[in-house]
């Protein structure tokens, strides 16, 4: 695949057979960790776990990044899309209820002809940290049945600070308003079989941030789309510069979000708990 890469909005546009983009990853797909997870909001992770594929790399590079190892390509072997079929086969196998794709914008190519080659027999879940260009979502858009986006920032002075990213909301925003337009929500026997679920991580001093991005999510949703509300913020990747982020939210943080979440008066939502902040979250990197 040596076509010019503008999977992200990052739009490196190079070859990344001969060099590696803003994600850190050349055009040779890398894997970290496959395996049913089992702490996904409950209508994918189910009973038996959701088949997760953790990618190497990552576009976005969030200071506090939980997969700190993962996102700064430090962990990862390279598979070919045959291969990737195979592990939908594997994971398939073991009885996962969906096949989650976490951090794939930009290995969307790959994953496209993985499908090809095998279309998994349950859904396929995009799980992304929301700043999708209208190329790589639309490529996303012909293989996944369900989204699942991060809405990081709101105040683009929050996303310059910790994403070196100044257009963080507008970009993602646009492209969950995308989702939500082209997924309705499914869902049988409990489990979310195509549809998007927006996930929100409440940040040390950035509560404000978290009350717009309800705001916004609540006049804008469509399609029976959730929000999922994540309270498992724990200090972890290069926070040394960021005073602010050396700590997990308060009690206080916690419930002003929570509160705004309710006072919006939908039912399709989730709420982690305050004291789901541990890192027995992140997960054992396998290569």
């Amino acid at each position: 695949m040596n076509d010019f890469c503008n999977l992200c909005p990052n739009n490196c546009n190079i070859d990344r057979s001969k060099l590696n983009g803003r994600c850190g990853e050349s055009d040779e797909m890398r894997i970290a960790k496959y395996y049913l997870h089992p702490f996904e909001e409950p209508f994918i992770s189910g009973t038996k776990g959701s088949g997760t594929v953790f990618f190497s790399g990552c576009s976005l590079k969030c200071v506090f990044c939980q997969n700190y190892e993962l996102s700064r390509s430090q962990r990862g072997k390279t598979f070919t899309s045959n291969q990737l079929a195979d592990i939908f086969k594997e994971l398939e196998h073991l009885g996962a209820h969906n096949i989650n794709l976490v951090n794939p914008t930009h290995f969307a190519k790959q994953i496209f002809e993985a499908v090809k080659i095998y279309r998994p027999n349950v859904p396929i879940v995009y799980n992304t940290h929301g700043y999708e260009s209208e190329q790589g979502l639309q490529l996303a858009l012909s293989f996944a049945d369900v989204f699942l986006p991060d809405l990081k920032y709101y105040d683009n002075a929050v996303s310059q600070r910790y994403s070196r990213t100044s257009n963080y909301f507008e970009v993602a925003s646009r492209a969950i308003k995308k989702m939500m337009h082209e997924r309705k929500t499914t869902i049988e026997n409990g489990l979310l079989k195509t549809g998007v679920c927006v996930r929100h991580l409440i940040l040390p001093l950035n509560v404000l941030d978290s009350i717009e991005i309800i705001k916004w999510f609540s006049k804008h949703r469509e399609n029976g789309a959730y929000f999922s509300l994540m309270a498992q913020y724990t200090p972890f990747g290069d926070v040394q510069n960021y005073p602010e982020l050396k700590r997990k939210i308060t009690p206080r943080e916690y419930r002003r979000a929570v509160d705004a979440l309710l006072n919006e008066n939908f039912d399709e939502c989730f709420i982690q708990e305050l004291d789901s902040a541990s890192e027995s979250f992140i997960p054992k990197w396998d290569f």
